[in-house]
C-alpha cells in the first residue's frame, strides 16, 4: 500500500515573515499525520526560518531546485549537498514551470535527479504536457519521453526514494484541472512503464502524484483513481486552511 504524499510548492511566494507563519498555522494544523506523508517547499529565501518552525514535527522541507555539480563557477545555483546541508530532506526537479521559463530539459533533469540521490535527498520528478501537446495527442508520447530520459540508467534500488508528479502545464496556476479520469490515464501509463523499465516492484511501489489546481473540492475524487497517489500543490498550499483541507481529504 502507498502512503498518500500531499506537498505544498510554495513557488515565487511569501516573504519571510508570511512564510513563518504559514509554517506555525501547519504545524499546528497539521500535529499528527499517521497516515499521510506531507512536505512543503518554500522559497530559498524562506527555508530556514520554515525549517526552524518545522523542526520536530513530520512535516518535511524541501528545496524548488537543484544543481546537479557538487561545486563551481554556477552563479546563483544550490547544489544538492548544499540542500541537504541546510537541513532539506526532500527536492523538486524539472518542474514544468522550470522546464518551460527556464529552458530545463529531460537531459538537466535527469542530471539533477542523480545529483539529488548522490546527496541523499528524496527528489520529486515532475512530468506534463504543454495544451499544445494534449490537443494534437501527444500527452502519453510526452510524459513517456520525459519519464524516460529522466530515469535513464536508473536502478531499481535507486527508485526507492523517488516519487514522480504528473502536471499537465495547462493546468497549472489556470484554476483548469485534469479530469480525474484523464489524471488516471496518464498516471496508469506511468506505471506501466516503470514496469516495462524497472520491473513490477518499482512500479507498484512508487508514489505518482497529480498536480495542477488541486484543491480541498477535487482532491477527494482525484485520491479516489488507484494510480494517484498524492498531490503536488500550488496555489492552495499558501494557504493552511486550502492546504489542510487537502491533506485531511479522508475526513
Amino acid at each position: 500500500m502507498r502512503k498518500p504524499f500531499m506537498a505544498g510548492n510554495w513557488k515565487m511566494n511569501l516573504l519571510t515573515g508570511e512564510s513563518r507563519k504559514l509554517a506555525q498555522q501547519l504545524k499546528a494544523d497539521l500535529s499528527s499525520l499517521n497516515d499521510i506523508e506531507v512536505a512543503v517547499f518554500p522559497t530559498l529565501a524562506s527555508v530556514a526560518v520554515v525549517l526552524d518552525v518545522l523542526r520536530g514535527t513530520a512535516i518535511a522541507v524541501g528545496v524548488q531546485n537543484c544543481h546537479w555539480e557538487i561545486s563551481g563557477a554556477f552563479t546563483g545555483e544550490l547544489s544538492a549537498e548544499m540542500i541537504r546541508d541546510m537541513g532539506c530532506t526532500k527536492v523538486l526537479i524539472g518542474h514544468s514551470e522550470r522546464r518551460q521559463t527556464f529552458g530545463e530539459t529531460d537531459e538537466t533533469v535527469a542530471k539533477k535527479l542523480r545529483a539529488a540521490l548522490r546527496a541523499g535527498l528524496e527528489p520529486i520528478v515532475c512530468l506534463g504536457e504543454t495544451l499544445a501537446e494534449r490537443e494534437s495527442g501527444r500527452t502519453m508520447e510526452v510524459v513517456s519521453g520525459q519519464l524516460k530520459g529522466a530515469l535513464k540508467d536508473l536502478s531499481s534500488a535507486d527508485m526507492k526514494n523517488v516519487t514522480l508528479a504528473y502536471e499537465p502545464v495547462w493546468a497549472i496556476g489556470t484554476g483548469k484541472n485534469a479530469t480525474s479520469q484523464q489524471a488516471q490515464e496518464v498516471h496508469g501509463t506511468l506505471r506501466s512503464l516503470l514496469k516495462e523499465m524497472l520491473g513490477a516492484d518499482v512500479s507498484q511501489q512508487t508514489r505518482i502524484q497529480y498536480g495542477g489546481s488541486v484543491k480541498g473540492s477535487n482532491v477527494k475524487e482525484l485520491m479516489g483513481m488507484p494510480d494517484i497517489d498524492g498531490a503536488l500543490v500550488g496555489g492552495a498550499s499558501l494557504i493552511a486552511e486550502s492546504f489542510c483541507a487537502i491533506v485531511h481529504y479522508q475526513k
